[in-house]
């Protein structure tokens, strides 16, 4: 089982956070050279319970954060760097963390929120509603890039609870979050791939029994032109694009995803793009061929 790695009380709450390596790391990373600074994801599952100073349930909150170490040539955690190599290494994996360390912030503010919420609701006769923050994460890593897809949920009140499709990726040669943006030169791929987007989103609406005018938003096709805007990953496999509840469709429809193989991709990106996607490899592969 999990190892306690904290133990705070904060307004009569127990927090407990504890890092362990889920099922839902997945990696295609081949034999390193010699030498070489590798980094290393793992998921850290976190808890938090926030009370009221009576006892009441103000929050409760679970996320998985990916969390990125730099290794090694001996497989060893870096903790100081003795060459440029792992400065930079140390300096990338100090940025990745960076953005998902804020999360462990989001328990606090959530309950400070549900605090005010209750006090509303205890002058109003109305009963109380514990708020409830959920982040479940699936990490893709190569040697070249880290691909995190998260789905969050929350309730607040209200009809239901909302869930949020997230996503964050990460270039391990410059130590960056990127934009799919990045993966092309000349605008191509984003005519490419909403056109595809727009096919299969058709395909949906015709399964449901409708027009995708009737099934979708109307301005549907400016969404999916905006796709870059949303939640993008990538796995072994090629790209997903997902939409959340409410921004392509109505709630009752649910999340929209749409996936895209690598051969789809291949011939719409730059130079860079199919580097960074590990892509460069395969064309060579078949050119040999």
């Amino acid at each position: 089982m999990s190892t306690m790695i904290a133990l705070l009380l904060v307004l009569s709450s127990l927090v407990g956070c504890a890092g362990e390596t889920m099922a839902n790391v997945k990696n295609a990373l081949p034999d390193p050279p010699a030498g070489a600074v590798l980094f290393s994801v793992e998921l850290e599952a976190c808890e938090e319970t926030v009370r009221d100073e009576d006892g009441a349930v103000l929050a409760e909150c679970s996320y998985e954060l990916p969390v990125m170490k730099a290794l090694g040539a001996d497989g060893s955690v870096l903790e100081d760097a003795a060459s440029e190599q792992e400065e930079r290494a140390l300096a990338a994996a100090e940025a990745f963390n960076a953005r998902f360390s804020q999360w462990k912030a989001n328990p606090q503010t959530l309950a400070e929120a549900a605090r005010e919420d209750r006090a509303f609701r205890n002058e109003s006769g109305l009963g109380p509603v514990p708020y409830t923050d959920d982040l479940r994460c699936t990490v893709y890593q190569t040697e070249t890039l880290v691909s995190v897809s998260g789905v969050y949920y929350t309730y607040t009140g209200g009809a239901h609870p909302n869930s949020i499709l997230m996503s964050w990726n990460f270039d391990l040669d410059s130590g960056t979050f990127f934009d799919p943006d990045l993966l092309e030169e000349d605008g191509r791929l984003k005519e490419a791939v909403a056109s595809e987007l727009a096919r299969q989103a058709e395909e949906t609406a015709l399964e449901n029994g409708m027009a995708p005018e009737e099934f979708f938003w109307t301005d549907y096709g400016d969404i999916l032109a905006d796709w870059t805007s949303y939640a993008v990953s990538f796995d072994g496999e090629g790209m997903t694009v997902g939409f959340s509840p409410y921004e392509l469709a109505c709630y009752a429809a649910g999340e929209q995803v749409f996936y895209l193989s690598y051969d789809q991709l291949r011939p719409h990106l730059g130079p860079h793009g199919r580097a960074l996607l590990g892509l460069e490899e395969h064309v060579l592969e078949e050119a040999a061929g």
